[in-house]
């Protein structure tokens, strides 16, 4: 009989080195605003009201915490040695663009964290996690070890959950989370189908292939995680990725579609062969009908999605239908706030839209949905998580002070060498695993 299950989202709380180092080739936003200067306490705050204001309606929000930025460990696997600040002085001095790519961080953006599997569909009826690799990107490439810590502490439980090491971190199993995977269903509890996305067919070079941007997923690593997580061919479907929409700055799927329960937001150059992708979903979508809600080029062009990440947004379940929480950049370019003007007084399933200032995050090029790692869970796996990282008012509160006493109000790339920072980091996250209550995960306090 299916289980009563939600869908819970664990944001990312924004960390102390949050900068515009413009490290992620193929991101629109972040080459764009590379070496302004950033706010660090105004992002965290951002982040922090957009978990309240989901949790205050009722949703199950959880928080994830920062990594320790800069990460000396990675510097010192590098050749530069001695003391911490001998390390950053060194590493600024002879190249700091390796410091800034250890200092980023990205980590806010939870959506790359890992791929999660609920019970309903894993052939153990645990929920299962794969730390995502991101071996695209050097920055993120060494963010795995304590994503996979930091989820093995929240889900500790083995009789419940499941936990899969990174896949090899080669551009042949590159894997970039749930940015690129959907779960479409009837409820949370019942069977669903998995919809993984790629841009690449690595062991196979004359595959459609993006030409000015490179394709970040690859089909091998999304067969692999469906094979860690035991999924059936059932609740299985790969999708190729459209290579004009990568070269056009959609570097991860979740910039182009989104999906929650039965409906499948989506712009129609999101797929290589969209109309077998949707047959696909159909044929193995039990209980329900996908609800596929397109969006022409000509109602809102490539360019103006990526601009604006309309498609970066978060899909929720209302008593009403379903609300498109947006970026605040959605209302500010004309075509997407045409759009969803005329998106909410149709019959469709998506019958509100809110705004979100999101926009420090953003400005690196990651929206609401960037910021958040779904996972649903039924009622007794909800019961056996860690509960330390669920917003409540308290929480909220405590959190709230946390940043005010800790962040800065402006970084610069060049503030990356202040050993002050670092240490102001480290006390940071030293305080934080106690507010949240999970223990020793950073590699400072191991």
């Amino acid at each position: 009989m299916p289980k009563h299950a939600v869908e819970a989202n664990f944001d990312g709380l924004v960390g102390p080195t949050h900068n515009y180092a413009g490290l992620s080739w193929g991101n629109v936003a972040s080459k764009s605003n590379v070496n302004a200067v950033s706010n660090p306490k105004e992002a965290a705050l951002q982040g922090l009201a957009k978990m309240k204001r989901l949790a205050d309606r009722g949703y199950v929000q959880g928080v994830l915490p920062p990594h320790e930025r800069p990460h000396i460990p990675t510097l010192k696997a590098l050749g530069f040695t001695g003391s911490d600040k001998a390390v950053l002085a060194a590493v600024a001095r002879e190249n700091p663009s390796i410091l800034a790519a250890a200092s980023s961080a990205s980590a806010m953006w939870t959506a790359n964290a890992a791929t999660v599997s609920p019970s309903a569909d894993t052939s153990d009826h645990r929920v299962h996690f794969t730390p995502a690799n991101l071996s695209a990107k050097f920055h993120r490439s060494i963010e795995h070890v304590v994503t996979g810590r930091v989820l093995k502490s929240i889900f500790a439980d083995d009789a419940w959950f499941a936990h899969h090491p990174a896949l090899p971190s080669v551009s042949h199993f590159g894997d970039e989370g749930a940015a690129n995977h959907t779960r479409l269903c009837s409820r949370y509890g019942e069977p669903g189908v998995e919809l993984f996305v790629y841009g690449q067919v690595a062991f196979n070079e004359q595959a459609p292939a993006p030409a000015k941007y490179p394709a970040r997923q690859s089909l091998e690593a999304s067969q692999a995680i469906a094979r860690l997580h035991g999924l059936k061919d059932s609740h299985v479907v790969f999708a190729q990725q459209n290579p004009a929409a990568i070269d056009a700055g959609v570097f991860h799927n979740d910039v182009i579609a989104v999906g929650n329960a039965n409906t499948l937001f989506y712009h129609d150059m999101a797929f290589l062969e969209e109309e077998k992708v949707l047959a696909d979903i159909r044929s193995r979508l039990t209980g329900t009908e996908l609800q596929a809600v397109r969006v022409s080029s000509a109602e809102v062009p490539i360019e103006d999605a990526v601009q604006s990440y309309l498609f970066n947004s978060q899909l929720l379940n209302t008593a009403d239908g379903m609300l498109l929480a947006v970026p605040g950049e959605c209302r500010e370019v004309s075509s997407v706030s045409r759009y969803l003007d005329d998106l909410v007084k149709g019959d469709g399933p998506i019958t509100s839209v809110e705004v979100f200032d999101v926009k420090q995050s953003m400005r690196n090029g990651g929206g609401p949905a960037c910021l958040r790692l779904r996972v649903a869970l039924s009622d007794d796996e909800l019961k056996a998580m860690h509960h330390g990282v669920l917003l409540n008012d308290a929480l909220y509160e405590r959190l709230t002070t946390w940043v005010e006493a800790h962040y800065r109000e402006e970084l610069s790339t060049e503030d990356l060498a202040d050993p002050m920072l670092l240490d102001e980091v480290r006390k940071a996250l030293d305080e934080l695993t106690g507010i949240l209550g999970l223990g020793s995960i950073y590699d400072f306090q191991i």
